[in-house]
């Protein structure tokens, strides 16, 4: 399929790797980036955002109108896309994806618990980053998660194991809600959507199956970085 004219939102995050930014441009004709994810779960609670941009690492792809960005992804979560995440957290595929992954996949381990890497400094084969038992633990991927669970967590004495029940929700949260904007930014401006994490593809793939959406979703694998 030839997808040179196609316009692409890259998902689920506001940076990409020097080598699948340019495979993207090979592929589609403008390639757009969100900013950050800063959700708001609580008033006291959420998650800082990073103020880079795509564009400031490559400022002549900008002026060209190759590179497209400044889609905000941030604040509280309006009660549809609260529907849309708990209904994630509720699937038993979706999670059993998710917690595969999270067991397994140092990359994508590696985009909740370890610092992110800068763009185009990541290495070749990121090395292994042990998660806790305690966060891998197999009843994790059957545990009752919500949006309004997770605000009721920020709220609880901390202990050990609750403090590892909100981190292992957060990252469900922020998986979720990541896909589901891109969804949303994608119908909003006609973008297809385009990663080169295969989870976050399979994710998204699981959620428009069983909301029986039709929906433009393509996965450019990365090789040998």
């Amino acid at each position: 399929m030839h997808l040179c004219t196609m316009h692409g939102l890259f998902y689920p995050f506001h940076l990409c790797h020097e080598r699948t930014l340019h495979r993207l441009l090979e592929h589609y004709h403008t390639i757009h980036f969100r900013d950050f994810m800063a959700l708001q779960l609580t008033p006291l609670t959420g998650i800082t955002a990073f103020p880079d941009r795509m564009g400031d690492y490559y400022p002549e792809l900008v002026s060209t109108g190759r590179v497209r960005q400044g889609y905000q992804v941030n604040g509280p979560l309006s009660q549809r896309m609260i529907a849309s995440v708990d209904r994630d957290l509720s699937d038993p595929s979706w999670r059993s994806t998710f917690h595969r992954a999270l067991t397994s996949n140092h990359r994508f381990q590696g985009s909740f618990f370890r610092a992110p890497s800068r763009l185009g400094k990541e290495d070749r084969q990121p090395p292994e980053f042990p998660l806790p038992q305690t966060l891998t633990q197999s009843a994790r991927e059957t545990a009752p998660y919500s949006v309004k669970l997770l605000q009721a967590m920020s709220r609880w004495a901390q202990t050990d194991e609750t403090a590892v029940a909100a981190e292992y929700g957060m990252a469900l949260l922020t998986t979720s809600a990541s896909l589901q904007y891109t969804l949303q930014l994608c119908g909003q401006h006609d973008l297809v959507a385009v990663t080169d994490s295969r989870t976050h593809y399979e994710l998204l793939a699981q959620t428009c199956q069983r909301e029986g959406l039709e929906f433009s979703n393509h996965w450019l694998p990365r090789e040998g970085y």
